[in-house]
Protein backbone atom coordinates (compact mmCIF):
# COMPACT_ATOMS: atom_id res chain seq x y z
CA UNK A 1 0.00 0.00 0.00
CA UNK A 2 1.77 3.77 -1.39
CA UNK A 3 0.43 6.09 1.49
CA UNK A 4 1.73 9.91 1.70
CA UNK A 5 4.46 10.08 4.46
CA UNK A 6 2.31 11.91 7.78
CA UNK A 7 -0.59 10.80 6.24
CA UNK A 8 -3.39 9.31 9.00
CA UNK A 9 -2.67 5.82 7.54
CA UNK A 10 1.26 5.95 7.80
CA UNK A 11 0.69 7.47 11.24
CA UNK A 12 -1.20 4.56 12.23
CA UNK A 13 1.15 2.08 10.93
CA UNK A 14 4.20 4.26 13.43
CA UNK A 15 2.19 4.03 16.25
CA UNK A 16 -0.62 2.21 16.30
CA UNK A 17 -0.71 -1.25 17.92
CA UNK A 18 -3.25 -3.36 16.36
CA UNK A 19 -5.39 -6.06 18.07
CA UNK A 20 -6.12 -9.37 16.08
CA UNK A 21 -4.10 -8.34 12.96
CA UNK A 22 -0.61 -10.06 11.24
CA UNK A 23 1.62 -6.77 12.95
CA UNK A 24 4.00 -7.10 9.91
CA UNK A 25 1.15 -7.36 7.51
CA UNK A 26 0.02 -4.54 8.95
CA UNK A 27 3.02 -2.73 8.18
CA UNK A 28 2.97 -3.27 5.26
CA UNK A 29 -0.51 -3.12 4.09
CA UNK A 30 -1.67 -0.17 6.63
CA UNK A 31 -5.55 0.45 7.61
CA UNK A 32 -8.75 1.22 6.44
CA UNK A 33 -9.81 3.70 8.44
CA UNK A 34 -13.18 4.43 9.06
CA UNK A 35 -14.25 8.01 9.81
CA UNK A 36 -18.07 8.04 10.65
CA UNK A 37 -21.29 6.10 10.81
CA UNK A 38 -24.54 6.27 10.04
CA UNK A 39 -27.17 3.99 10.52
CA UNK A 40 -26.28 0.45 9.23
CA UNK A 41 -23.44 2.00 6.84
CA UNK A 42 -19.68 3.38 7.77
CA UNK A 43 -17.68 5.31 5.44
CA UNK A 44 -13.80 5.34 5.51
CA UNK A 45 -11.50 8.75 5.36
CA UNK A 46 -11.82 8.01 1.34
CA UNK A 47 -15.51 8.43 1.45
CA UNK A 48 -16.81 5.19 0.18
CA UNK A 49 -19.50 3.88 1.91
CA UNK A 50 -19.87 -0.01 3.40
CA UNK A 51 -22.55 -1.78 4.84
CA UNK A 52 -21.62 -2.74 8.00
CA UNK A 53 -22.30 -5.97 7.80
CA UNK A 54 -21.13 -7.48 11.07
CA UNK A 55 -22.23 -4.37 13.67
CA UNK A 56 -18.91 -3.48 14.13
CA UNK A 57 -18.00 -6.77 16.08
CA UNK A 58 -20.89 -8.34 16.82
CA UNK A 59 -22.31 -4.74 18.79
CA UNK A 60 -24.41 -1.73 17.36
CA UNK A 61 -27.42 -2.87 17.85
CA UNK A 62 -29.25 0.58 16.81
CA UNK A 63 -27.13 1.61 14.39
CA UNK A 64 -24.40 4.50 14.40
CA UNK A 65 -24.90 7.80 15.40
CA UNK A 66 -28.50 7.53 17.26
CA UNK A 67 -28.59 10.52 18.60
CA UNK A 68 -30.56 9.50 21.75
CA UNK A 69 -27.14 7.60 23.15
CA UNK A 70 -25.34 10.37 21.83
CA UNK A 71 -27.21 12.68 24.21
CA UNK A 72 -27.54 10.12 27.32
CA UNK A 73 -23.90 9.92 27.57
CA UNK A 74 -23.81 13.83 27.18
CA UNK A 75 -26.28 14.40 30.20
CA UNK A 76 -24.74 12.05 32.44
CA UNK A 77 -21.05 13.52 31.62
CA UNK A 78 -22.69 16.88 32.63
CA UNK A 79 -24.31 15.42 35.88
CA UNK A 80 -21.91 12.82 37.00
CA UNK A 81 -19.10 11.92 35.22
CA UNK A 82 -17.32 9.22 36.86
CA UNK A 83 -17.80 7.00 39.85
CA UNK A 84 -17.09 3.84 41.44
CA UNK A 85 -18.71 1.24 43.50
CA UNK A 86 -16.48 0.48 45.43
CA UNK A 87 -16.43 0.78 49.87
CA UNK A 88 -20.22 0.92 49.54
CA UNK A 89 -20.76 3.64 47.32
CA UNK A 90 -22.93 3.84 44.12
CA UNK A 91 -24.87 5.71 41.79
CA UNK A 92 -28.74 6.29 39.99
CA UNK A 93 -27.95 5.07 36.49
CA UNK A 94 -25.55 1.54 38.48
CA UNK A 95 -28.47 1.04 40.59
CA UNK A 96 -31.81 1.46 37.40
CA UNK A 97 -29.87 -0.89 34.90
CA UNK A 98 -29.15 -3.65 37.47
CA UNK A 99 -32.97 -3.47 38.35
CA UNK A 100 -33.71 -3.10 34.65
CA UNK A 101 -31.53 -6.15 33.98
CA UNK A 102 -32.39 -8.43 36.78
CA UNK A 103 -36.08 -7.22 35.66
CA UNK A 104 -35.01 -8.84 32.04
CA UNK A 105 -33.39 -11.92 33.08
CA UNK A 106 -34.85 -14.76 31.03
CA UNK A 107 -34.72 -16.87 34.78
CA UNK A 108 -34.71 -15.68 38.03
CA UNK A 109 -31.74 -13.73 38.83
CA UNK A 110 -30.15 -12.03 42.11
CA UNK A 111 -27.24 -9.70 41.62
CA UNK A 112 -25.88 -7.53 38.48
CA UNK A 113 -22.07 -7.31 38.51
CA UNK A 114 -20.43 -5.06 36.54
CA UNK A 115 -17.23 -4.87 34.34
CA UNK A 116 -15.71 -3.13 31.02
CA UNK A 117 -15.67 -6.14 28.44
CA UNK A 118 -17.19 -9.43 27.99
CA UNK A 119 -13.59 -10.90 28.74
CA UNK A 120 -13.57 -9.16 31.75
CA UNK A 121 -16.59 -10.47 32.71
CA UNK A 122 -15.70 -14.06 32.21
CA UNK A 123 -12.55 -13.48 33.54
CA UNK A 124 -14.24 -12.22 36.73
CA UNK A 125 -16.58 -15.32 36.77
CA UNK A 126 -14.19 -17.78 36.69
CA UNK A 127 -12.49 -16.02 39.78
CA UNK A 128 -16.04 -15.93 41.50
CA UNK A 129 -16.66 -19.71 40.87
CA UNK A 130 -13.10 -20.28 42.35
CA UNK A 131 -14.15 -18.10 45.77
CA UNK A 132 -17.78 -19.74 46.11
CA UNK A 133 -15.95 -23.55 45.69
CA UNK A 134 -13.67 -22.40 48.37
CA UNK A 135 -16.64 -20.91 50.38
CA UNK A 136 -18.79 -23.66 50.06
CA UNK A 137 -15.74 -25.84 51.00
CA UNK A 138 -15.21 -27.45 48.02
CA UNK A 139 -11.83 -26.56 46.86
CA UNK A 140 -11.01 -29.28 44.49
CA UNK A 141 -14.31 -27.69 42.81
CA UNK A 142 -13.20 -25.44 40.67
CA UNK A 143 -12.59 -26.95 36.87
CA UNK A 144 -14.53 -25.11 34.35
CA UNK A 145 -15.26 -26.82 30.64
CA UNK A 146 -16.13 -24.56 27.81
CA UNK A 147 -16.22 -25.97 24.53
CA UNK A 148 -13.73 -26.55 21.26
CA UNK A 149 -14.41 -23.30 18.72
CA UNK A 150 -16.02 -21.68 21.68
CA UNK A 151 -15.13 -17.59 22.34
CA UNK A 152 -15.29 -16.56 25.96
CA UNK A 153 -12.14 -13.77 25.06
CA UNK A 154 -8.91 -12.66 25.48
CA UNK A 155 -7.86 -12.20 29.15
CA UNK A 156 -5.79 -14.83 30.77
CA UNK A 157 -8.71 -16.64 32.15
CA UNK A 158 -11.46 -15.78 28.99
CA UNK A 159 -8.89 -16.83 26.51
CA UNK A 160 -8.23 -20.13 28.47
CA UNK A 161 -11.72 -20.71 27.90
CA UNK A 162 -12.26 -19.26 24.58
CA UNK A 163 -11.59 -22.89 22.14
CA UNK A 164 -9.57 -21.28 19.32
CA UNK A 165 -6.02 -22.22 18.57
CA UNK A 166 -5.13 -18.50 17.82
CA UNK A 167 -6.15 -17.49 21.33
CA UNK A 168 -3.84 -20.42 22.63
CA UNK A 169 -0.77 -20.54 20.35
CA UNK A 170 2.47 -18.90 21.78
CA UNK A 171 0.33 -17.14 25.10
CA UNK A 172 1.10 -20.37 26.82
CA UNK A 173 -2.67 -21.04 27.41
CA UNK A 174 -5.32 -22.72 28.40
CA UNK A 175 -4.49 -22.44 31.84
CA UNK A 176 -4.66 -26.01 33.75
CA UNK A 177 -8.15 -26.86 34.83
CA UNK A 178 -9.89 -25.77 31.68
CA UNK A 179 -10.96 -27.93 29.77
CA UNK A 180 -12.99 -27.98 26.06
CA UNK A 181 -15.43 -30.62 24.84
CA UNK A 182 -17.13 -31.28 21.42
CA UNK A 183 -18.02 -28.18 19.38
CA UNK A 184 -21.77 -28.73 19.07
CA UNK A 185 -21.41 -28.09 14.86
CA UNK A 186 -23.44 -31.02 13.18
CA UNK A 187 -22.26 -30.05 9.91
CA UNK A 188 -18.58 -30.09 10.69
CA UNK A 189 -18.86 -33.06 13.20
CA UNK A 190 -21.28 -35.29 12.52
CA UNK A 191 -20.78 -38.31 11.24
CA UNK A 192 -21.96 -40.07 8.59
CA UNK A 193 -25.79 -41.35 9.07
CA UNK A 194 -25.94 -39.73 12.22
CA UNK A 195 -29.12 -37.14 12.95
CA UNK A 196 -29.04 -34.08 14.16
CA UNK A 197 -30.21 -35.37 17.68
CA UNK A 198 -28.27 -38.04 17.70
CA UNK A 199 -25.15 -35.85 16.94
CA UNK A 200 -26.82 -33.62 20.34
CA UNK A 201 -26.81 -36.99 22.03
CA UNK A 202 -23.09 -37.37 21.17
CA UNK A 203 -22.13 -34.19 22.67
CA UNK A 204 -24.06 -34.54 25.85
CA UNK A 205 -22.13 -38.26 26.25
CA UNK A 206 -18.92 -36.58 25.79
CA UNK A 207 -19.64 -33.99 28.11
CA UNK A 208 -20.62 -36.82 30.69
CA UNK A 209 -17.78 -38.94 30.18
CA UNK A 210 -15.01 -35.78 30.58
CA UNK A 211 -16.80 -35.41 33.83
CA UNK A 212 -16.37 -38.38 34.81
CA UNK A 213 -13.22 -38.49 33.47
CA UNK A 214 -11.75 -35.52 35.71
CA UNK A 215 -14.67 -36.41 38.58
CA UNK A 216 -17.79 -34.23 39.26
CA UNK A 217 -16.33 -32.98 42.52
CA UNK A 218 -13.77 -31.07 40.75
CA UNK A 219 -15.83 -29.82 37.87
CA UNK A 220 -17.42 -26.44 38.77
CA UNK A 221 -19.43 -24.88 35.74
CA UNK A 222 -19.75 -24.94 32.36
CA UNK A 223 -19.55 -22.10 30.07
CA UNK A 224 -21.15 -21.82 26.51
CA UNK A 225 -22.73 -19.28 23.88
CA UNK A 226 -26.13 -19.84 22.97
CA UNK A 227 -25.05 -19.48 19.57
CA UNK A 228 -20.98 -19.73 18.72
CA UNK A 229 -20.33 -16.24 17.34
CA UNK A 230 -16.38 -15.57 16.43
CA UNK A 231 -16.31 -19.84 16.40
CA UNK A 232 -18.26 -19.24 12.78
CA UNK A 233 -21.59 -19.00 13.98
CA UNK A 234 -22.24 -22.59 15.16
CA UNK A 235 -26.01 -23.00 15.83
CA UNK A 236 -26.66 -25.76 18.17
CA UNK A 237 -28.35 -29.43 17.10
CA UNK A 238 -32.08 -29.60 17.93
CA UNK A 239 -32.07 -31.00 21.70
CA UNK A 240 -28.29 -30.59 22.26
CA UNK A 241 -29.49 -27.45 25.20
CA UNK A 242 -31.80 -30.00 26.65
CA UNK A 243 -29.30 -32.71 27.17
CA UNK A 244 -26.53 -30.62 28.02
CA UNK A 245 -28.28 -29.28 30.56
CA UNK A 246 -29.83 -32.56 31.86
CA UNK A 247 -26.05 -33.55 32.54
CA UNK A 248 -25.16 -30.54 34.91
CA UNK A 249 -28.28 -30.85 36.61
CA UNK A 250 -27.20 -34.56 37.18
CA UNK A 251 -23.27 -33.09 38.41
CA UNK A 252 -24.93 -29.98 40.29
CA UNK A 253 -22.70 -28.13 38.12
CA UNK A 254 -23.35 -24.36 37.24
CA UNK A 255 -24.59 -23.11 33.53
CA UNK A 256 -22.73 -19.93 32.39
CA UNK A 257 -24.40 -18.22 29.30
CA UNK A 258 -22.27 -16.30 27.64
CA UNK A 259 -24.60 -13.90 25.96
CA UNK A 260 -22.33 -11.10 25.31
CA UNK A 261 -23.37 -11.67 21.28
CA UNK A 262 -26.95 -13.56 21.38
CA UNK A 263 -28.17 -10.89 24.33
CA UNK A 264 -30.66 -8.43 23.61
CA UNK A 265 -32.73 -9.49 20.46
CA UNK A 266 -29.50 -10.92 18.14
CA UNK A 267 -30.81 -14.00 17.84
CA UNK A 268 -34.61 -12.82 17.48
CA UNK A 269 -35.52 -13.25 21.20
CA UNK A 270 -34.60 -11.12 23.97
CA UNK A 271 -32.03 -13.32 24.86
CA UNK A 272 -30.56 -16.39 22.97
CA UNK A 273 -30.97 -18.18 26.13
CA UNK A 274 -34.82 -18.07 25.81
CA UNK A 275 -34.45 -19.02 21.95
CA UNK A 276 -32.83 -22.29 23.45
CA UNK A 277 -34.59 -22.57 26.72
CA UNK A 278 -31.51 -22.41 28.41
CA UNK A 279 -31.42 -21.75 32.39
CA UNK A 280 -28.32 -20.81 33.45
CA UNK A 281 -27.03 -19.69 36.82
CA UNK A 282 -25.12 -16.59 35.61
CA UNK A 283 -25.12 -14.48 32.17
CA UNK A 284 -22.54 -12.31 30.48
CA UNK A 285 -23.80 -9.29 28.61
CA UNK A 286 -21.94 -7.00 26.86
CA UNK A 287 -21.58 -5.23 23.35
CA UNK A 288 -25.45 -5.03 22.59
CA UNK A 289 -25.81 -3.73 26.21
CA UNK A 290 -24.75 0.00 25.18
CA UNK A 291 -24.57 -0.83 21.40
CA UNK A 292 -20.75 -0.52 21.88
CA UNK A 293 -21.08 3.24 22.55
CA UNK A 294 -19.29 3.07 25.44
CA UNK A 295 -17.05 -0.02 26.56
CA UNK A 296 -19.16 -2.08 29.49
CA UNK A 297 -20.31 -5.36 30.58
CA UNK A 298 -21.67 -6.53 33.44
CA UNK A 299 -22.90 -10.57 34.13
CA UNK A 300 -25.79 -11.89 36.41
CA UNK A 301 -25.55 -14.48 39.30
CA UNK A 302 -28.45 -16.23 40.56
CA UNK A 303 -28.81 -16.62 44.69
CA UNK A 304 -27.17 -20.07 44.26
CA UNK A 305 -23.73 -18.16 43.13
CA UNK A 306 -24.25 -14.91 44.91
CA UNK A 307 -25.47 -16.52 48.90
CA UNK A 308 -21.69 -18.39 49.41
CA UNK A 309 -19.87 -15.29 47.87
CA UNK A 310 -21.34 -13.04 50.00
CA UNK A 311 -20.81 -15.04 53.34
CA UNK A 312 -17.24 -15.64 51.87
CA UNK A 313 -16.64 -11.87 51.85
CA UNK A 314 -18.45 -11.24 55.02
CA UNK A 315 -15.61 -13.43 56.64
CA UNK A 316 -13.11 -11.99 54.82
CA UNK A 317 -13.82 -8.90 55.57
CA UNK A 318 -14.29 -7.54 51.89
CA UNK A 319 -14.86 -8.93 48.49
CA UNK A 320 -11.31 -8.51 46.93
CA UNK A 321 -12.02 -7.63 43.47
CA UNK A 322 -13.62 -4.72 41.29
CA UNK A 323 -12.79 -2.35 38.62
CA UNK A 324 -12.25 1.59 38.35
CA UNK A 325 -14.19 1.55 35.52
CA UNK A 326 -16.81 -0.84 36.99
CA UNK A 327 -20.55 0.41 36.38
CA UNK A 328 -19.33 3.74 35.10
CA UNK A 329 -21.97 5.49 35.19
CA UNK A 330 -22.25 7.36 31.67
CA UNK A 331 -21.99 3.49 30.27
CA UNK A 332 -24.72 2.62 32.69
CA UNK A 333 -26.38 5.39 30.93
CA UNK A 334 -26.36 4.82 27.78
CA UNK A 335 -26.91 1.31 28.54
CA UNK A 336 -30.16 1.99 29.69
CA UNK A 337 -31.26 4.27 26.81
CA UNK A 338 -29.99 1.81 24.45
CA UNK A 339 -32.26 -0.90 26.07
CA UNK A 340 -35.15 1.54 25.98
CA UNK A 341 -34.74 1.97 21.83
CA UNK A 342 -34.38 -1.82 21.80
CA UNK A 343 -37.84 -2.04 23.49
CA UNK A 344 -39.93 1.04 21.97
CA UNK A 345 -38.64 0.18 18.25
CA UNK A 346 -39.30 -3.40 19.00
CA UNK A 347 -36.27 -4.34 17.68
CA UNK A 348 -36.04 -7.90 18.49
CA UNK A 349 -38.88 -8.43 16.60
CA UNK A 350 -37.46 -6.97 13.82
CA UNK A 351 -34.00 -9.05 14.09
CA UNK A 352 -36.70 -11.90 14.47
CA UNK A 353 -38.43 -11.49 10.54
CA UNK A 354 -35.43 -9.58 8.91
CA UNK A 355 -33.42 -12.72 10.60
CA UNK A 356 -35.68 -14.74 8.72
CA UNK A 357 -35.42 -13.01 4.91
CA UNK A 358 -31.53 -13.36 5.88
CA UNK A 359 -31.35 -16.79 6.71
CA UNK A 360 -33.71 -17.67 3.66
CA UNK A 361 -31.67 -15.23 1.33
CA UNK A 362 -27.81 -17.37 2.31
CA UNK A 363 -29.93 -20.42 2.56
CA UNK A 364 -30.63 -20.03 -1.27
CA UNK A 365 -27.06 -20.00 -2.35
CA UNK A 366 -25.86 -23.59 -0.72
CA UNK A 367 -26.46 -24.31 -4.45
CA UNK A 368 -23.22 -22.56 -5.67
CA UNK A 369 -20.33 -24.74 -5.76
CA UNK A 370 -18.40 -22.76 -3.68
CA UNK A 371 -21.13 -23.25 -0.58
CA UNK A 372 -20.72 -25.52 2.27
CA UNK A 373 -23.43 -24.57 4.73
CA UNK A 374 -25.65 -21.63 5.34
CA UNK A 375 -26.49 -21.14 8.75
CA UNK A 376 -27.77 -18.95 11.65
CA UNK A 377 -31.15 -17.80 13.65
CA UNK A 378 -32.16 -14.00 13.83
CA UNK A 379 -29.99 -11.90 12.73
CA UNK A 380 -26.50 -13.63 12.79
CA UNK A 381 -25.77 -15.62 10.33
CA UNK A 382 -22.57 -17.37 8.29
CA UNK A 383 -21.89 -18.94 5.13
CA UNK A 384 -19.27 -21.56 5.19
CA UNK A 385 -17.12 -21.33 1.87
CA UNK A 386 -15.29 -24.27 0.62
CA UNK A 387 -12.95 -25.03 -2.47
CA UNK A 388 -13.40 -26.05 -5.78
CA UNK A 389 -14.21 -29.80 -6.54
CA UNK A 390 -11.35 -31.69 -6.53
CA UNK A 391 -8.91 -28.61 -5.29
CA UNK A 392 -9.40 -28.32 -1.58
CA UNK A 393 -5.74 -29.10 -1.02
CA UNK A 394 -4.56 -25.96 -2.83
CA UNK A 395 -6.48 -23.97 0.44
CA UNK A 396 -5.20 -23.63 3.43
CA UNK A 397 -7.88 -22.96 6.18
CA UNK A 398 -8.71 -19.44 5.79
CA UNK A 399 -7.17 -18.77 2.46
CA UNK A 400 -10.64 -18.83 0.36
CA UNK A 401 -12.33 -16.72 3.60
CA UNK A 402 -9.90 -14.19 3.33
CA UNK A 403 -10.24 -13.52 -0.26
CA UNK A 404 -14.24 -14.16 -0.23
CA UNK A 405 -14.10 -11.00 2.92
CA UNK A 406 -11.59 -9.04 0.01
CA UNK A 407 -14.47 -8.89 -2.36
CA UNK A 408 -17.15 -8.54 -0.26
CA UNK A 409 -15.00 -5.22 0.74
CA UNK A 410 -14.81 -4.27 -2.82
CA UNK A 411 -18.33 -4.40 -3.27
CA UNK A 412 -19.52 -2.47 0.05
CA UNK A 413 -20.01 -5.00 2.39
CA UNK A 414 -18.17 -5.32 5.72
CA UNK A 415 -17.78 -9.02 6.94
CA UNK A 416 -15.44 -11.13 8.82
CA UNK A 417 -14.37 -14.60 7.63
CA UNK A 418 -14.01 -17.07 10.53
CA UNK A 419 -11.70 -19.19 8.46
CA UNK A 420 -13.82 -19.61 5.46
CA UNK A 421 -17.06 -19.43 7.35
CA UNK A 422 -18.49 -15.51 6.25
CA UNK A 423 -20.18 -14.01 9.18
CA UNK A 424 -23.42 -12.00 8.97
CA UNK A 425 -24.41 -10.06 11.96
CA UNK A 426 -26.30 -6.68 10.77
CA UNK A 427 -27.44 -3.95 13.51
CA UNK A 428 -31.43 -4.94 14.78
CA UNK A 429 -32.16 -1.68 13.01
CA UNK A 430 -31.52 -3.13 9.13
CA UNK A 431 -34.35 -2.78 6.84
CA UNK A 432 -35.51 -5.39 4.20
CA UNK A 433 -34.11 -3.54 1.64
CA UNK A 434 -30.72 -3.25 3.27
CA UNK A 435 -31.08 -7.47 3.44
CA UNK A 436 -31.56 -7.80 0.06
CA UNK A 437 -28.54 -5.46 -0.74
CA UNK A 438 -26.43 -7.76 1.78
CA UNK A 439 -27.86 -10.76 -0.34
CA UNK A 440 -26.79 -9.49 -3.45
CA UNK A 441 -23.68 -8.12 -2.74
CA UNK A 442 -23.11 -11.55 -1.44
CA UNK A 443 -24.35 -13.79 -4.82
CA UNK A 444 -22.63 -11.05 -6.94
CA UNK A 445 -19.21 -11.35 -4.77
CA UNK A 446 -19.56 -15.35 -5.15
CA UNK A 447 -19.60 -15.23 -8.50
CA UNK A 448 -16.35 -12.73 -8.82
CA UNK A 449 -14.79 -15.43 -6.09
CA UNK A 450 -15.66 -18.49 -8.83
CA UNK A 451 -14.38 -16.40 -11.24
CA UNK A 452 -11.13 -15.56 -9.48
CA UNK A 453 -9.99 -19.18 -8.64
CA UNK A 454 -10.48 -20.46 -11.46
Amino acid sequence: MEMRPNSIEARDIAYHFHGYTNARAHEEKGPMVIDRGEGVHVFDTNGNRYIEGMAGLWSVAVGFNEKRLIDAAHAQMQQLPYYHNFSHRSHGPAIDLAEKLVAMAPVEMSKVFYTNSGSEANDTILKMIWYRSNALGMPEKKKVISRLRGYHGVTIASASMTGLPNNHRSFDLPLQGVLHTTCPHYWREGREGESEEQFATRCAEDLDAMIQAEGPDTVAAFIAEPVMGAGGVVVPPATYWEKIQAVLSKYDILLIADEVICGFGRTGKMFGSVTYDIKPDIMTMSKQITSSYFPFSAFMVNERVYEPIADESNRIGILGHGYTGGGHPVGAAVALENLKIIEERELVANAAERGAELQAGLAKLTDHPLVGEARGVGLIAALELVAPEGRAEEFTPGMIGTHMNAIMLRNGLLSRNMLDAMGYCPPLIVKSAQISEILDITERSLGELASELT
